[in-house]
């Protein structure tokens, strides 16, 4: 029994600290863009690693047909 003195101000103090954390994350703009990551995972990055005035010549591509 004398554990649970020490017990409850430990998960308050936890559960204050997780509270704080939580709108200290919603302040700095952490849930601001939830699908911004998974396009941006989905976008082909391919062509700006092509010079920039020449483009992908499309007789290499296999057809899409």
């Amino acid at each position: 029994m004398d554990v649970i003195y020490g017990l409850i101000p430990l998960m308050i103090i936890l559960g204050l600290a997780g509270v704080i954390i939580f709108f200290w994350s919603v302040k700095t703009g952490q849930y601001d863009d939830l699908e911004g990551d998974s396009n941006r995972m989905l976008m082909d990055d391919d062509d700006p690693l092509l010079p920039n005035n020449e483009t992908p010549d499309k007789r290499n591509w296999p057809d899409a047909d």
